[in-house]
Formats: C-alpha cells, structure tokens, sequence
C-alpha cells in the first residue's frame, strides 16, 4: 500500500482534540531498545543490520496494536514520504536518513509508530493529541511488555536498559510533550522560563526536536534524565512540570490582554492581515503568523473559525506536504507561492479579527 494513501489526511488529523490543547497540542512516550544479540545499528555492516531488521520486522508486524497498520522498509519509502512522515512527527529527520536495514511501522490509528534500525533498533513512540502524558505512557507500557515476550532486549540489572546513546540508559525513557506558548513569547518570558525548566532536568527543544527553532512558537519539553528514575517518577515530575507551564501561559495572555491590548491585538490582525492577502509566503513566516492567529481564535478575535482549520493550515503549509498536492516539482520560491495562493483561499471568509464587540470595550480569554 502507498503511505500516502494508508496516512490520515491533514484534516482528519488535526480534529482530534485532547484535554487541554489550546496550549498542549500533544503528548508522547518514545522508548528505546535494543536486541541482547546484536550490535548497535550504527556500528554494524549491511548484513547484520537486514537480519536484525528482519526479526524486529516480524515482531512487531504481529502485535495486536499494529493490526491493519503501514510497515515498510526505508529505502523503499521515496524522499517526500520520508519528509511527510518528519513533518507529522512520526519519524525522526535522522531516521529519514536511513536506508537498507532500516524501517517503520506505523498502526492504522496512527497512536503507535515504531522505527526499526535508527540510533537503537527500536524506536517506538506513543503519540496521543492534547495532554494526555498518563494515557500515552500507558499505551507504550502495554506495547513494550507485549514486544518484551518476542524479543530479548540488551538489559543490565545495574544500569537498565542498554542503548546507543549513555543519554537514554536506563528506562530508556523519553516523555514530552508539545506546546504553543506564543503569550510567553510575546511577553518576553520565555527563555526565563526555558532556563527554569532546564534546572528542574528537563530539555525544552523546537518543533522537530534537539537542534531545530521553536517554529510557530511551539516548543517540546521533554525529561533530560532516563537513569535513576522510574517511569512513573519522569511521568509524574513531567506532569506537573507542565501544569505550571500551563498556568504561566494562561497567565502571559492575560496580563498583555490586560495591560498591553493594543500591542497584542496589533500582533494578530498583523498576522491575519499577512496571511490572508500574501501571494509570495515561507514556511517560517506562514507558521509563525499562524500562531499569531491562533492566539486570536483563543480570545475570541475570530467568531466562528474552528481551530482544527489553523491547525490543518500548519500541517498542509509545510513543504513537503504542499508537494503532495501538487505532481510536477516545486522549488522553494514555487512552493513560496502556491502556499500563499492557498492561505488565501482557505482564509478567503474568514472576516478580520474585532477585537471590540459592540457594547465591550476589549476582547475577551476563551478558555474552552
């Protein structure tokens, strides 16, 4: 089966809600493990690595949670579905790297996506909308344990775990969660809180993980730690970590809409003004007006708009999935243009952002 065709479309994806996803768009639950008798994957030649691949292949094809879903080899995958996949958080950028000997699994409800032969020859992710980091980490448990009985994984009964990375010994562990934090950013409160968060062993990181910009104001916050804790201890400090994160965000927007109204309501009709009449607009900028305007669907600056219209309109915006849409090849100045051509089209009866009612005298915090 084509992964483009086997892949949820944008729209159905970004309707599913979750508690809290004004500010948490999702959470998820990454293990990594190892086979007890082979080598790292990046330290092996071609023929070891087929043969892991194939008995990770098997494995995880039979578990019940994997029923009906996508599992293909890499380098039988082409490019733009390796970036499709990147775009939708599903693989890393370094495992769409990956060739022969290497693969994904992906379930037919896209909760689960297992990658084969990355850094460690299972990768495998829980991946749920809103905060919901108790329910995905659940969900890995169950998975995990149920791998655990057709895989004898490289374990040490004094470290844990074993993997390629000192970083991930141990549990094994990586719980994160991604969150839209543009009152933080306007208010200049960010870093402040990055450096925070950092102190209490956690790692806040840009969209697509370590290295990459915090594009669209969404950051990922994740446990630096996997070594002397349990799962349930890293679950349970992330948790909490991200209801105070929660709280200062909620507090950021009310105090600019309390005492900066004109500047924040400047960033958003700014925002919608440019999205909505651009005909040349790059990725960066189309994503962080977006945010923009999804803080304005926050305080109720656009009556009737569904927020899963933004959300699908950051997915859909990407470069590789605006390819999808079309057959000949886009260059980037192409692909400047035709996002532009359909930010217009799609945003065409969206009416501009009000932020004075009649009878009010500003706007107002929607926090459904």
């Amino acid at each position: 089966m084509n992964l483009l065709e086997f892949l949820c479309s944008p729209e159905e994806t970004c309707k599913r809600r979750g508690p809290n996803d004004r500010i948490v768009l999702s959470s998820r639950v990454r293990l990594a493990r190892n086979l007890r008798e082979f080598s790292f994957p990046g330290w092996v030649k071609k023929p070891e690595r087929l043969k892991s691949y194939e008995i990770i292949r098997e494995a995880v094809e039979n578990m019940p949670q994997m029923a009906g879903g996508y599992l293909e080899a890499m380098d039988n995958l082409s490019l733009l579905d390796k970036q499709v996949l990147v775009e939708r958080h599903l693989i890393s950028r370094e495992h769409a790297a990956k060739n022969a000997g290497s693969g994904m699994a992906l379930s037919r409800d896209h909760q689960y996506c297992v990658m084969i032969n990355e850094e460690d020859h299972l990768r495998m992710q829980a991946l749920m909308p809103g905060l919901q980091i108790k329910e995905v980490w659940a969900a890995m448990d169950h998975l995990d344990t149920e791998l655990e009985k057709k895989l004898e994984f490289a374990f040490s009964p004094t470290l844990g775990y074993l993997t390629a990375c000192p970083t991930n010994v141990g549990t094994g562990i990586r719980v994160s969660a991604m969150l839209h934090l543009p009152g933080l950013v306007l208010a200049d409160q960010v870093n402040q809180i990055i450096q925070a968060v950092n102190k209490l062993g956690f790692a806040v990181r840009g969209l697509y993980g370590e290295g990459t910009e915090a594009l669209g104001n969404i950051f990922q916050v994740s446990n630096q730690m996997t070594l002397g804790e349990s799962e349930q201890e890293i679950v349970e400090r992330l948790c909490k970590v991200l209801a105070q994160l929660i709280e200062h965000e909620e507090n950021a927007r009310g105090t600019m809409l309390e005492k900066k109204p004109k500047v924040l309501f400047n960033h958003i009709g700014r925002g919608y003004g440019i999205l909505a009449n651009a005909h040349s607009i790059s990725s960066k900028e189309t994503m962080n007006l977006l945010s923009l305007m999804r803080l304005g669907l926050d305080m109720s600056l656009f009556p009737g708009m569904e927020r899963s219209l933004l959300d699908e309109l950051f997915l859909i915006t990407q470069p590789a999935h605006l390819q999808m849409r079309f057959t000949e090849k886009l260059n980037a100045d192409d692909r400047d243009i035709r996002r532009a051509d359909m930010l217009r089209d799609r945003l065409r009866d969206i009416r501009r952002p009000n932020p004075y009612p009649p009878g009010e005298t500003g706007g107002k915090l929607d926090k459904s």
